[in-house]
């Protein structure tokens, strides 16, 4: 069933609290953001839980990789408030999970800032429309998606947690994005009426993804055109997409309020996955080059997460959540996605 801005009323699921065959309640789930890279591996995961899903898109054309997922498309664009309320208050759903970014534009590090121009407003704006709409609906849960890694304070210990503050002086290419990160964990976190829950999900990897077969930062590691910059101090935290849906699957059958991060149990400094994916992928291993020609490559905001930024510890998403990672190591998720690639260039050749 295709809904188009709300137009054509969805019957109220009859089985509110009717359990599913993992004694977890049915809810009617508003999902914005179907299409994305998880909002895909979410659909079909809701469903197979007991779920009715009701998946956002901007384009009609997308609307059928929601339907065929099992989900019901809902076609509206989340930055138009009076199209968010209006297909909220006519499908009426438990929970609506908020999966929208636009990482599009995302092109150059130096204007980082641009690159999440869109996502940024979604994250503001979108979130504020959705939480509008669900309060005036009586949703009784709301799921936020965040992110997890240069947002952290690159001072003091290795790896973050949920309690620790984030980042007071990001580089500057960078504010505008973290400021929108902010706003948006404040909203979620202080809603009244409705369980707030935020998922800082890590650097995403797997299919929709950069680091992908086809993938920008795949195809840039195989070319040999990711050079390890200043050492390759950052530390980066990974979440497969399909760890990043299963977490979500936590967290709304759980319905417990907070922030969590949703992330693997191996953060690793740049200088140890980046030749190990080049190995992982048969490419050679990366140059080395120093911070300054990195600084005129890839400005502040790409030396930073290349040399300075934290990781993050999943221990809160595991006590509290009850979810632990499938691919416990981005290791053995490089590998599987490694394998992949080396599949398709095989069915290619």
């Amino acid at each position: 069933m295709l809904i188009e801005r709300g137009v054509m009323p969805v019957t109220k699921a009859a089985a509110y609290f009717v359990l599913g065959a993992k004694g977890n309640e049915i809810m009617k789930v508003f999902l914005a953001g179907a299409t994305g890279a998880i909002g895909r591996r979410l659909v079909p995961l809701l469903k197979e839980s007991g779920h009715t899903v009701l998946g956002t898109t901007r384009s009609r054309d997308k609307a059928r990789l929601i339907e065929d997922a099992g989900g019901q498309a809902v076609v509206v664009n989340c930055l138009d408030s009076k199209a968010v309320m209006q297909v909220v208050m006519r499908t009426r759903p438990d929970a609506i999970i908020h999966q929208l970014t636009d990482l599009t534009a995302m092109k150059n590090l130096k204007k980082f800032d641009d690159g999440f121009d869109t996502t940024s407003r979604l994250r503001i704006e979108g979130t504020q429309n959705l939480i509008d709409a669900g309060r005036a609906a009586g949703v009784r849960l709301f799921i936020a998606q965040s992110y997890t890694g240069w947002p952290n304070s690159k001072g003091g210990s290795r790896l973050k947690s949920e309690e620790d503050p984030l980042d007071a002086h990001p580089p500057k290419p960078m504010e505008r994005s973290l400021k929108a990160i902010l706003r948006l964990e404040s909203m979620v976190s202080s809603l009244s009426g409705m369980t707030g829950v935020v998922l800082r999900y890590g650097s995403l990897y797997g299919p929709g993804t950069s680091l992908a077969p086809g993938g920008d930062i795949f195809e840039a590691v195989r070319a040999r055109k990711l050079p390890l910059i200043g050492g390759g101090a950052g530390i980066w935290s990974f979440t497969h997409v399909d760890d990043a849906a299963a977490a979500t699957i936590s967290a709304l059958e759980c319905a417990k309020p907070g922030v969590f991060n949703i992330v693997d149990n191996e953060p690793a400094e740049v200088s140890v996955w980046l030749p190990e994916l080049a190995r992982q992928l048969g490419a050679k291993a990366p140059y080395s080059i120093p911070r300054w020609i990195g600084r005129l490559a890839v400005g502040d905001a790409g030396v930073s997460i290349m040399t300075e930024i934290r990781g993050s510890s999943n221990a809160k998403a595991k006590r509290e959540l009850g979810w632990a990672p499938m691919y416990p190591s981005w290791r053995e998720g490089f590998c599987a996605e490694a394998s992949t690639a080396a599949q398709l260039r095989t069915v290619h050749q």
